[in-house]
């Protein structure tokens, strides 16, 4: 399977991709996690790239193509790719490579949540500055406030995680997202979830649509 998953920020598309790769044995791509793992690596790419998340901005799409076009390269099939494309010319550039491979995407899937959802969710996350650990105010608070329960380090807010930087993420994907979303709707592959649950709630709203698919895919191959 070749899947695509998004939503706005704090809807579990990270958590559930995880499940995803754990269960069916895919090759996970985030796009995030490539950025950030930049930025802590402190290169000339990595600060630039600090500074639009810390404004809330897009990073450009020349980065973010070269970022996860070149781990496709390495993983050309069987692939989730978490928070990417987000723009036309991340589609565009997506696709071309694709059509140049003789791959296709097998389901779009957005797990969508409201903008209120998705501030209280981000904007209540704690991060352990020194072991990563991650808590939440109201979902997962630490057992000694504003402390690490592993290694008793002071929790921090990341920039990008304050509430007004939240809600501009927010309304950049919504906007950013309509034409993309009605490309993979003529596409045939876009299917949005529900994600006002909890983990497990949500999962079992994605768990038959990924089996079905992947029954499928198999019963393609065996014949």
């Amino acid at each position: 399977m070749n899947i695509l998953i998004f939503g706005p920020p704090g809807s579990g598309k990270s958590t559930h991709s995880r499940t995803i790769v754990e269960r069916y044995g895919l090759i996970y791509i985030s796009s995030g996690d490539m950025i950030r793992a930049e930025i802590s690596a402190g290169t000339e790419l990595g600060r630039e790239m600090k500074s639009y998340l810390e404004r809330g901005d897009l990073i450009p799409d020349t980065v973010v193509n070269t970022l996860i076009i070149s781990k496709l390269r390495r993983h050309r099939k069987n692939f989730i790719i978490d928070g990417y494309p987000r723009t036309a010319e991340q589609v565009l550039a997506l696709e071309n490579y694709l059509y140049d491979h003789g791959l296709s995407i097998d389901v779009a899937l957005e797990i969508f949540i409201s903008k209120d959802e998705s501030v209280e969710r981000i904007s209540g996350r704690r991060i352990c500055p020194k072991c990563g650990a991650v808590y939440h105010l109201k979902y997962r608070p630490s057992r000694v406030p504003r402390k690490c329960d592993v290694c008793g380090t002071d929790l921090i807010q990341r920039d990008d995680d304050k509430p007004e930087i939240v809600a501009r993420r927010y309304d950049l994907y919504i906007k950013n997202m309509e034409p993309i979303i009605k490309f993979y709707k003529k596409q045939g592959v876009y299917v949005r979830v529900d994600g006002h649950d909890s983990i497990e709630g949500v999962w079992e709203r994605i768990r038959p649509l990924l089996d079905y698919i992947k029954a499928r895919e198999d019963s393609s191959q065996g014949g």
